[in-house]
């Protein structure tokens, strides 16, 4: 569907840009501030929004961007399946105030351009989008992501575990930074040489804690400061697998220290596979126990819910065990 972008006098007001920690979300929130430099920018993550720890943050002054649904923001922009309203919310959100722009593009960002394309200057930021479009709606390739050329080493910079850089990230961008003034900058350019570290650290761990059950990886970071999406797990395990499931988190974690979160689950479709994607809708998995959990048919998470972990698991393999069943699109 093509998007219809916004006129002058058309774009919600807002004060307050709240968007998630990934390179989807500062881009979201760049494209939005670049509309509105004058708007505070406020990083967070899907967990902190749905638990309410953000409530403070959110009126009808707050703009949403790749962030769950939230009926007391102004403008809510986003484009995961399990985000989008009801019939019902959509409604009662509308006749209470607020615009919704909720639409199945690659990126939340991607949306959030296109709807301000007419009216912002954002010259500098097209070449960047479709590396973004790409990392959120899995559509990097593997050439590509061997390569881990800088903007993909930049997306594993994105973390809520450190929001002064995140707004570094996000001034620089909505002051007109190219792709090469960002990567040059000094505390980027020290981000991206630790996260290829970072990286042949988390690649040793993935070799020696996944293991694959009736083409499920089950990757491991359980209990370490390790972090990975599905793409490295998902190249390591090859032809051997048709989706991942990654375990993050500590057991004695909250969602209130950024540093030690609580256990969690991601789950990917092998996109590497051809046809790897839009076969399983893995948000199933991710909404099973825990209705807070979701986000895309091929790419999702939740938190770990009592018992525990192996219950989880035990339930989370059940349901692939039966995917042609219960989780085919």
């Amino acid at each position: 569907m093509a998007i219809q972008a916004l006129a002058e006098g058309e774009v919600p007001s807002y004060t307050r840009i709240l968007a998630d920690s990934d390179m989807d979300g500062l881009f979201g929130a760049a494209v939005l501030k670049a509309y509105r430099p004058e708007a505070e920018v406020v990083f967070t993550h899907a967990a902190a929004l749905r638990s309410g720890m953000m409530d403070e943050h959110v009126d009808r002054q707050t703009a949403l961007v790749d962030l769950p649904f939230h009926p007391a923001c102004g403008w809510y922009v986003d484009h995961h399946m399990t985000n989008r309203p009801t019939a019902k919310e959509a409604e009662a959100f509308a006749r209470e105030g607020g615009t919704q722009h909720w639409e199945a593009t690659p990126s939340a960002a991607r949306l959030a351009y296109e709807l301000l394309v007419d009216i912002t200057d954002m010259g500098h930021l097209k070449p960047m989008m479709p590396v973004v479009d790409a990392l959120d709606s899995g559509g990097i390739s593997k050439a590509m992501f061997l390569e881990d050329g800088p903007l993909l080493q930049l997306s594993r910079t994105c973390t809520s575990r450190d929001p002064a850089y995140m707004h570094r990230l996000v001034d620089l961008l909505t002051q007109g930074a190219t792709f090469e003034t960002l990567i040059g900058d000094a505390v980027v350019k020290e981000r991206l040489k630790a996260v290829v570290v970072e990286r042949q650290a988390a690649l040793e761990h993935v070799e020696q804690h996944t293991t694959i059950v009736d083409r499920l990886a089950i990757c491991r970071f359980d209990e370490t400061p390790l972090r990975s999406n599905g793409y490295l797990v998902t190249a390591w395990a090859g032809d051997r697998a048709d989706a991942c499931c990654i375990v993050h988190g500590y057991a004695d974690g909250d969602l209130g220290t950024p540093d030690r979160p609580p256990l969690s689950a991601s789950f990917y479709a092998n996109s590497f596979l051809p046809g790897g994607q839009g076969r399983y809708d893995l948000s199933r998995m991710a909404t099973a126990l825990d209705i807070t959990g979701g986000g895309h048919a091929n790419a999702c998470g939740c938190r770990v819910q009592p018992p525990g972990l192996e219950a989880n698991l035990e339930h989370w393999m059940a349901m692939w065990a039966r995917r042609d069943d219960v989780l085919r699109l």
